[in-house]
């Protein structure tokens, strides 16, 4: 059985340590690990004894380079499998690695998707849907996202769905009822937010337009269509395919044909 004749300190990284087989490198192993299986200059291992060191060493860099990984932010453990697998550690290794940092406290998915969930609510004024499809992707358990997600209740969601809509109501005036209440639902349903919801957010909204609202909004949106369908069209043509363009945007009829009859006067 090998002897160890000689143990030196690694110069890159200082808590590593070269263990030497008759003066001849075999391995190195975490100075944990030096710790853990006393070793010391004269011991004699035996090749289960120097497998059984290779492999607790593996576990010890893939629980370092994890500790490395959840430096930068808070980690779910599906992310921490992951990056390992990534750095080609084994399954048996990264399943050992993945029990010291649960030991240690430094992964908690509970805590994880909690912050997480809060996160995408403040920042991101997200529904669960989304938040949920983001728990998915790092791999929470899927009982833990139900869990989680309950608590994020409906008055909650409601009061930041109706905060969402406002604001787009407020930055698309100078569009259609019908256009504001499209752009509304697909935001919310982008958001994460369900159709039910998103009904009772617009219910409150008054997108109501009075006349002078009406021929302001109307002579925008009717210009930007003739100026481009006067290129190719004129005459009957070109007012069919404007009043179409209109009424497709949600224009009332009474409304598109004031614009339509002025513009006529305008081109006589």
């Amino acid at each position: 059985m090998p002897i160890i004749s000689k143990i030196t300190q690694g110069k890159k990284n200082p808590e590593r340590y070269n263990i030497f087989f008759e003066d001849k490198y075999a391995f190195s192993v975490d100075e944990a690990v030096l710790v853990r299986y006393q070793l010391t200059k004269g011991k004699e291992l035996d090749q289960w004894t120097i497998e059984e060191i290779n492999f607790e060493d593996e576990i010890r860099k893939a629980y370092n380079k994890a500790l490395y990984y959840l430096g930068f932010r808070m980690r779910s453990e599906g992310e921490v499998r992951q990056k390992l697998k990534e750095k080609e550690y084994g399954e048996a290794v990264i399943d050992e690695a993945i029990k010291k940092l649960y030991t240690h406290n430094f992964l908690d998915d509970q805590q994880f998707s909690e912050a997480l969930m809060r996160t995408q609510i403040n920042s991101g004024k997200k529904g669960p849907r989304a938040i949920q499809q983001d728990m998915q992707k790092r791999g929470i358990d899927k009982q833990m996202q139900k869990d989680v997600l309950d608590s994020y209740s409906e008055e909650e969601q409601l009061e930041i769905a109706k905060g969402l809509a406002e604001k787009i109501a407020l930055k698309e005036k100078m569009k259609t009822p019908s256009q504001i209440h499209q752009k509304i639902s697909d935001t919310l349903l982008r958001k994460g937010y369900n159709y039910s919801l998103i009904k009772l957010a617009i219910e409150e909204l008054d997108l109501e337009k009075d006349e002078d609202q009406w021929t302001e909004i109307v002579t925008e949106q009717g210009d930007k269509l003739w100026r481009k369908h006067s290129n190719k069209l004129t005459g009957y043509d070109l007012k069919s395919k404007v009043k179409q363009g209109l009424y497709q945007k949600g224009f009332p009829g009474e409304v598109i044909n004031e614009y339509l009859d002025k513009k006529e006067l305008e081109n006589d």
